[in-house]
């Protein structure tokens, strides 16, 4: 596998941690993916008596990667990703 150098810059803030602004860069190529394209791996669950949120691993749909994005790199990205940014999942899409 190549090695690459990623870096993550992420302005998504709790509690609604998926909501913010994701630039990668690759070997010093910038990739600007916009705002609002990490989807929480978490979700809500109803108890009978109250909602419970779990986090899990983000993933980026297929359609919000930037024009032209190597599909080559984009499991170490999102693996970079899941390792930088924190898990997490208010609810609010639920």
């Amino acid at each position: 596998m190549e090695e690459l150098d990623i870096k993550i810059q992420y302005d998504g803030k709790y509690p609604c941690l998926c909501m913010g602004h994701l630039i990668v860069w690759i070997n010093g190529k910038e990739w600007d993916f916009g705002k609002d394209v990490l989807v929480s791996g978490g979700e809500v669950i109803y108890d009978d008596e109250e909602y419970i949120t779990t986090t899990g691993e983000w993933s980026i749909p297929d359609d919000c990667w930037p024009e032209g994005f190597p599909e080559k790199y984009k499991k170490q990205v999102l693996s970079t990703i899941n390792e930088e940014i924190p898990y997490g999942c208010c609810g609010g899409c639920a």
